[in-house]
């Protein structure tokens, strides 16, 4: 869809690009298709020469199958991804349960809570997704070496090596630029971006294996072996795949660790061996817990691993990485269409480094159970984890759900921070999940009266501006039907006749009356630093 807020060609012809983004793996990749379906110019440099095939994140939550599905990507059903109706299980060393997780609902969001996914494939989807995209462009072999900004725009310098292994330099001038471009980012580095460091630090040896047929007997689909002699995770690759993860303990090699023997003997006690799997990846990764400060300097920002590492133990990696690059989208767009001034920006960094921070505390602490190598720790911790199991009759823990850090939603408003609700609505002659019938973006919802109708005109413009849309939804002669009770039940529960959405599909404000929801629609508009001039006369 092309940006209909576009400013003059004048406005653009000094950059080679609205936006740079440097590094071509999910984040950058999504960021990119997500800009470059509103119409900006996108130019994604990455410095290796081809795509990296090799597995490394296999998982993600019911958040990124709702992002995905905004490409057309059905996590459902799709072949680079598959769910397992099973429970997450941590066991002991004697085979009894010490925690069941619900990995097997789906969650309130309107997908399953878990899935397990081969990135290499995903990736090449995300991009042959960019490549339909004619103002989306992919430059592999460019080495970012350089970042210099003012007060117009910013301009990366490069190291481009061609086909024949020549060298020559290159700058590429743009409005902004994303560094997507992993752990040891050479833009946060360049922006000097403090990385705040927590200490965590663990070893783990990672093999991924495609079985030949079918496996001896492995226990649940997903686990956690809490065994001190050498605690290990078990879990699924993606179709077709399955991952061992085993910690590497003090005084140990990681480099032996990680050889191919070293892999088939620890694989031997689970019955795989060369004649059963092929193994497809052996290598060790440090665990690590860090984020930076600022997630902005100036025209430069930073995203994914760039901006943050959490401990694998909960899931959510790469995940965060994804949430990063829809936040910052949706405000760059605000600001490249000139419909906001770039203090919109500075919200991002905020809002996404609460969110992160929770799940790099709660992998931590997730890690802090799991990796106990000590005897008599382990059988305390194995004593209290039954007994607090035995307490809550046996039910699985729900997953950890974070909210945002301060940004543009209202605080003290019910759900606000959080990520909203989705149920099967009708409208339209169609049905089916709210986003796919109703869409994306921003939305006021309203189920006793139309949100329209009580709006003042100053925030009428403005609404109309952001393209936002207002939707009664409840019985057959709303705008949408409500068809599984889903947002009836959802308001009731939190006391709300309207509710403000975000195009990120988190909630920004939530109120009960015709006065709570002009006054929660004037803060968040003000944060959002639109540039309409509201006192203008209506077209």
């Amino acid at each position: 869809m092309t940006n209909l807020h576009t400013p003059p060609a004048d406005d653009v012809r000094q950059f080679d690009t609205d936006v740079a983004v440097v590094g071509c793996g999910p984040v950058g990749t999504l960021l990119a298709v997500l800009l470059g379906r509103q119409g900006h110019r996108v130019t994604v440099v990455d410095k290796w020469p081809t795509p990296y095939e090799q597995p490394r994140a296999v998982t993600f939550d019911h958040e990124i199958a709702r992002i995905l599905a905004v490409l057309g990507i059905d996590s459902d059903d799709d072949p680079a991804i598959e769910f397992h109706d099973d429970l997450y299980y941590w066991r002991n060393a004697a085979g009894e349960t010490l925690l069941e997780v619900d990995w097997k609902s789906v969650a309130a969001s309107g997908w399953r809570t878990r899935y397990w996914f081969s990135q290499p494939e995903l990736e090449k989807r995300l991009r042959e997704v960019a490549a339909e995209l004619p103002t989306v462009t992919i430059r592999r072999g460019w080495t970012a070496v350089g970042l210099e900004q003012d007060k117009n725009g910013i301009t990366v310098s490069g190291t481009v090596t061609d086909i024949a292994s020549a060298s020559v330099q290159e700058q590429i001038r743009a409005q902004y630029v994303v560094g997507a471009d992993g752990a040891n980012s050479f833009v946060r580095q360049a922006l000097e971006l403090d990385f705040t460091d927590h200490g965590f630090f663990f070893d783990w040896l990672i093999l991924d294996m495609i079985p030949k047929g079918d496996l001896p007997d492995l226990g649940p689909t997903h686990w956690q072996l809490c065994d001190p002699v050498r605690p290990t995770t078990i879990v699924p690759g993606g179709p077709g795949r399955r991952r061992w993860e085993y910690m590497v303990l003090p005084g140990e090699d990681p480099t032996e660790l990680a050889s191919e023997k070293s892999a088939w003997r620890l694989l031997e006690p689970w019955g795989v061996n060369p004649d059963n799997a092929e193994l497809e990846r052996s290598a060790v990764y440090r665990f690590q817990a860090r984020w930076a400060e600022t997630w902005r300097r100036g025209r430069g920002l930073v995203a994914g691993d760039a901006a943050h590492l959490m401990p694998p133990f909960a899931g959510e990696g790469m995940c965060a990485g994804l949430r990063d690059s829809v936040a910052l989208a949706w405000r760059l767009d605000l600001v490249l269409s000139g419909r906001a001034d770039d203090a919109v920006l500075d919200s991002y960094g905020t809002e996404r480094k609460g969110h992160v921070r929770h799940y790099i505390d709660f992998s931590m602490r997730l890690g802090q159970v799991i990796c106990i190598a000590d005897p008599e720790e382990a059988a305390e911790r194995d004593r209290r984890m039954i007994a607090e199991a035995a307490s809550s009759d046996g039910a699985p823990v729900d997953t950890d759900i974070a909210s945002l850090g301060p940004g543009i939603w209202q605080q003290g408003s019910a759900h606000a921070g959080e990520l909203s609700v989705q149920g099967i609505v009708e409208a339209n002659g169609r049905s089916g999940r709210f986003d796919e019938v109703v869409g994306r973006g921003w939305i006021i919802l309203g189920r006793a009266d139309s949100p329209a109708d009580l709006l003042t005109v100053e925030q009428s413009r403005r609404w109309a501006d952001l393209d936002g849309r207002c939707v009664r939804i409840g019985e057959a002669e709303c705008d949408v039907t409500d068809v599984d009770g889903t947002y009836s039940t959802w308001l009731d529960e939190i006391g709300a006749e309207f509710v403000i959405l975000r195009p990120d599909f988190y909630v920004a404000a939530t109120a009960s009356d015709t006065a709570g929801l002009q006054a929660s629609l004037d803060t968040i508009l003000a944060g959002l630093h639109l540039t309409v001039d509201v006192t203008a006369p209506a077209a």
